[in-house]
């Protein structure tokens, strides 16, 4: 019998929680947080009250209906950062308290580790080396992931992440928070080559997205100039042709980084990894270069703590575990 593990993530906006048992994740419990929307972004104080208001019921809830006790668990994981420094600290706070109650081991994880891990929750699994595009809200890296717990970033923004271009880009179109669904739904009835938007070139697999949001709001400027009604008129196609320039810079790079290691192995991962849009130009780009392709369940893309789940069950094997005077870090590197 494998390791009982509660996982719990608390990063951002969601509150999270998930019993791992031998390698099989039981289930995911999460919390949303509906307040930041009329706010339209993340507001960090909001946040952390929210996680205050939902861990005990979420925590609750995943032990209940996985069937377990809280006497059976032998470790309590949760998410040491990246995030909201103040979300992260509630998290951190409980399981510490539940871990030094019950007396069993803490494990931290790295959210991002977790994002890549999130590809080995389901079959079909990528066997090692594989490279990992993770790309959410706060994120967008190139991961070459050599095991479990052993991965190096090659390649990653150098000012905003391609999630964060998404929402702005939905929020300079006047759509509510948050945007980037929104525009994957909106992508779908359009033509994605009705109009044509300017590229950053970064060395090596890096990546920047501040130039295109900017390109992108003098264009609308411009356009709204000659016409008030165009983004009404057109947004079906502006929102296509913006999510199949933001997603071929993506897979741009991802191929460059592909053909240089020689690994044909590819996955995706974090929030941006739900976009259909990168599901399916992935898809065909993997075909036509002999790539296997893996690509998580929806539920396990955006912050959840079934990938923290899966990260700890890993760690526990290694006996990787933490001491009780841990603090959560809001910029914490792979």
């Amino acid at each position: 019998m494998g390791p009982i593990i509660l996982a719990i993530e608390s990063s951002c906006d969601e509150t999270s929680a998930s019993v791992i048992t031998n390698g099989k994740v039981l289930n995911n419990i999460i919390a949303t947080q509906a307040i930041h929307r009329k706010y339209g972004g993340v507001v960090p104080e909001l946040a952390s009250r929210a996680h205050q208001q939902n861990i005990v019921a979420t925590v609750h809830e995943a032990i209940e209906s996985s069937g377990i006790s809280k006497t059976d668990l032998n470790a309590v994981a949760f998410t040491r950062g990246p995030g909201l420094m103040g979300a992260l600290l509630v998290g951190v706070s409980f399981a510490k308290g539940l871990a030094l109650g019950l007396k069993i081991p803490l494990i931290e994880v790295n959210h991002m580790q977790a994002h890549v891990l999130s590809n080995f929750i389901e079959d079909p699994k990528p066997d090692f080396p594989f490279l990992c595009l993770t790309v959410s809200g706060g994120h967008t890296q190139i991961v070459l992931v050599r095991d479990y717990l052993d991965m190096e970033v090659i390649g990653q923004t150098q000012d905003d992440a391609v999630g964060e271009a998404f929402d702005k880009a939905a929020k300079i179109m006047g759509l509510p928070y948050p945007g980037g669904p929104l525009i994957d739904k909106y992508a779908q009835e359009g033509n994605p080559q009705a109009f044509k938007f300017p590229e950053t070139v970064m060395p090596g697999f890096d990546f920047s997205f501040s130039g295109i949001k900017t390109a992108f709001l003098y264009f609308l400027r411009d356009e709204k100039a000659k016409n008030p009604t165009f983004v009404e008129d057109n947004l079906r196609d502006i929102c296509a042709s913006l999510q199949h320039h933001l997603v071929n810079m993506l897979l741009h790079r991802l191929a460059e980084a592909s053909a240089k290691t020689g690994i044909k192995n590819i996955a995706i991962a974090g929030g941006v990894s739900a976009n259909s849009g990168l599901r399916k130009n992935l898809k065909m780009m993997g075909e036509k270069r002999g790539w296997k392709i893996f690509i998580p369940a929806f539920e396990y893309c955006t912050d959840n703590a079934a990938m923290i789940a899966i990260a700890a069950h890993h760690k526990f094997l290694k006996g990787d575990f933490c001491s009780l005077d841990v603090v959560p870090l809001a910029r914490m590197p792979i």
